[in-house]
């Protein structure tokens, strides 16, 4: 299976790229230290990620792949310098492996450059082609991959399209290799389109380049297979299939099903060779469409992998409950205190070869103090060389490394350092006090131990305790996931639809979160909040849950793009009914309300002449969707989003759909605070988690299986 893209390819890539020239980088990702993602915004089309593979591959998906919720420092740095900036060309150097991406930016131009060879890499650099920052540093024979280097291209390839049969001929009468091995690195073709070239002609890769130049016939034989693939190359995605899907023949009835393609696959090609002939070839409309069907799925998955490959290097599962950071802790204490035990028996062997070798040790020490004495350190270090009882010295501690004699008296024991400035005695006492000093450390990391062990105790009590009352494990975070910080629930489609908690978050969602396709909900309360439905963004099932979650809790990941024509009705309904919840409708006594939805564009801060729109109000203008009869009734369910297990508010219908556990709340007296510490102790989420939730004064009411999980799995 051939993974790494060749020069053939890239010369696609780029030709299919080019057709997004205008479009602006809107954002970066970085969901492994092997991958890029750069999110462009062509004109009037849809958004698409520009994904790279380093030293493998760069096509172009639409798939819906998790992003890490703290950017890498890479991706925060080409976001900084890319940032919206405009695609003004792309283009590949040479036939070389290494693709340009020229950015205009408002810090002026920026250049992107990936190279495709080796390991790979992806440079940023400035106007002048001076390296703001690689991916990897590296350094080649000639050229430096540093910050403030210049950037230096490697010598420009022959091109295979400029090899016309006189050049060809020349390329192999000067060549000592054979044919393929001349064709796939000196003609810049690569194994793959060699081998084809050859076949094509009927010529075997074996013969001496030599031999075949002398044949003029033969040479135009392989200027006429190599001028037709490229001819081929030059019209694939116009009049023929941009690219190629390559299966085994005995997988034909796999029919399109993506999973089924990305696991049977042989490789991507931009043109159909001879080598393909017992396969089955499945046309592309583009050659990156074939790449991303073949590969997306896995590059996907990159977040997913660059996880499980933290999780392995600490040997264990990712420290998310407490348990499990304490046995982590005390796997790290144990193995220090061994450590200290070791390092103690060690000093002492030391200490007592010295004192065993009483005489040994001093006679030496004479030899050598008389020896720096009269001929200094020099002289004295070039000597110890013939000395096999002395390995090192070193003038600036004015000590030598001796070696012990062993139990025959060769020159194979202990080795210790030796200060000249000592008597025999006050060297031995150095590494008896440092053993000492180890055996102080020992005592206080036994104390730690077993206030570890203690502490791990109680913790696998609680951890089994949780388990058994369906808990989930609270996640140690730093930075809350974006939507928190408004009201938010879960549409019908999986839409996201947030509100406003006061005014400064109503300014906040009209906007910065209020797009062109989204639509703003209002209950006819004054004081309700502005709320968003987000077409693009929503949620989708998580294929890789954390393993920890409890039964019952249904895992999802946020998604930038749910590609979804418009919302439902269904969806609408439920938008209208949270606004109404989320008003000051839900603690005024009554059992149901009205609301409205507009167009973004209806909504707007500028007001009438001699009037005045308050911080967090906005003026409505033209027609307007009415909801009404709304009853003010919600369902809160435990879900699992991005990894961090949350309390999700929503219709009660929404909820029960997404949810296997949940309960409905009603209006009542209940203070926020005292159903947030009930649902604390029965759920494990932290109080201040679950208090903004809860949209007032309020009443539980029937359960399904969050307050009692064990009923509702009898159910």
């Amino acid at each position: 299976m051939r993974e790494e893209m060749s020069g053939l390819d890239l010369r696609q890539v780029v030709a299919e790229l080019s057709e997004y020239v205008g479009a602006h980088c809107k954002k970066i990702y970085q969901p492994h230290h092997e991958q890029l993602v750069l999110r462009i915004k062509p004109r009037e089309k849809s958004p698409q990620d520009l994904v790279i593979v380093r030293g493998k591959r760069v096509y172009l998906s639409r798939r819906d792949r998790p992003m890490p919720t703290q950017p890498a420092p890479f991706a925060m740095l080409l976001r900084k310098h890319l940032g919206n900036g405009r695609l003004t060309a792309v283009s590949q150097h040479g036939f070389d492996r290494i693709i340009t991406l020229d950015f205009d930016t408002k810090d002026g131009p920026r250049h992107l450059i990936i190279e495709c060879f080796r390991d790979g890499n992806v440079i940023l650099a400035d106007s002048t082609f001076t390296i703001i920052q690689p991916l990897t540093h590296a350094r080649y024979s000639g050229r430096i991959l540093k910050k403030g280097e210049p950037y230096q291209f490697p010598p420009v390839a022959i091109d295979p399209h400029d090899l016309d049969t006189d050049a060809l001929q020349r390329l192999l009468r000067e060549s000592k290799r054979n044919v393929v091995r001349t064709l796939a690195g000196r003609a810049s073709l690569g194994g793959p389109l060699a081998n084809a070239v050859l076949q094509m002609s009927g010529i075997s890769g074996d013969v001496a380049a030599e031999k075949i130049a002398e044949d003029t016939g033969t040479v135009g034989k392989i200027s006429t297979a190599l001028s037709g693939i490229l001819a081929e190359l030059s019209v694939a995605g116009d009049e023929v299939p941009g690219g190629w899907l390559i299966l085994p023949m005995e997988k034909l009835d796999l029919g399109e099903e993506e999973v089924d393609i990305a696991r049977y696959a042989v490789e991507a090609s931009p043109v159909q060779l001879p080598a393909h002939g017992e396969f089955h070839c499945l046309p592309y409309p583009r050659f990156v469409d074939a790449v991303d069907a073949w590969m997306g799925n896995h590059d996907a998955a990159a977040l997913a992998r660059r996880q499980s490959e933290a999780v392995e290097t600490i040997g264990g599962r990712a420290p998310s409950t407490e348990a499990e950071t304490l046995e982590r802790r005390f796997s790290q204490q144990k193995s220090a205190l061994q450590g200290f035990s070791d390092k103690i028996r060690r000093q002492q062997e030391y200490g007592h070869a010295i004192h065993n070798n009483w005489s040994h040790v001093e006679e030496l020490l004479t030899q050598v103090n008389d020896e720096v004495e009269s001929n200094g350190w020099e002289v004295a270090l070039s000597r110890f060389k013939d000395i096999p009882w002395i390995e090192s010295g070193d003038p600036a501690k004015s000590s030598i490394v001796a070696i012990l004699p062993d139990e025959n008296g060769a020159a194979e024991g202990a080795k210790v350092t030796l200060f000249l400035s000592m008597s025999v005695h006050q060297n031995a006492q150095q590494y008896f006090e440092t053993a000492n000093k180890h055996k102080d450390k020992s005592k206080g990391a036994e104390v730690a131990l077993n206030e570890t062990e203690n502490l791990l105790q109680r913790a696998q009590k609680k951890e089994s305790k949780r388990k058994e009352t369906g808990q989930v494990a609270r996640v140690k975070r730093t930075k809350r996931l974006w939507f928190e910080n408004h009201r938010w629930t879960i549409l019908d489609g999986m839409h996201l639809l947030i509100g406003g908690r006061d005014a400064k978050g109503n300014d906040t969602i009209v906007k910065k979160h209020l797009k062109g396709d989204d639509r703003y909900v209002h209950a006819d309360l004054h004081g309700a909040p502005s709320c968003a439905m987000k077409l693009q963004t929503g949620f989708a099932v998580d294929p890789n849950p954390p393993a920890n979650l409890p039964p019952g809790v249904t895992a999802y990941r946020l998604s930038d793009n749910i590609e979804v024509a418009d919302f439902s009705d269904t969806a609408r309904q439920q938008a209208a009914t949270m606004a109404l919840c989320w008003s000051r409708g839900w603690s005024g006594g009554g059992g149901a309300g009205t609301a409205f939805i507009v167009k973004p564009g209806q909504v707007s801060k500028q007001a009438e002449s001699g009037e005045y729109v308050a911080k967090g109000a906005f003026i409505v203008r033209g027609a307007r969707t009415w909801f009404k009869d709304l009853r003010l009734k919600l369902g809160l369910g435990l879900v699992c989003i991005n990894g961090i297990p949350l309390l999700m508010a929503g219709t009660h219908v929404q909820v029960a759909a997404l949810c296997d556990r949940w309960v409905e709340l009603i209006p009542g007296r209940s203070k926020r605070e005292r159903i947030a510490s009930r649902l604390s102790k029965v759920t494990g989420l932290a109080v201040d988690d679950i208090v903004p939730v809860i949209p007032g004064t309020s009443e539980l009411a029937a359960d399904h299986g969050l307050i009692n999980p064990h009923n509702h799995e009898e159910e």
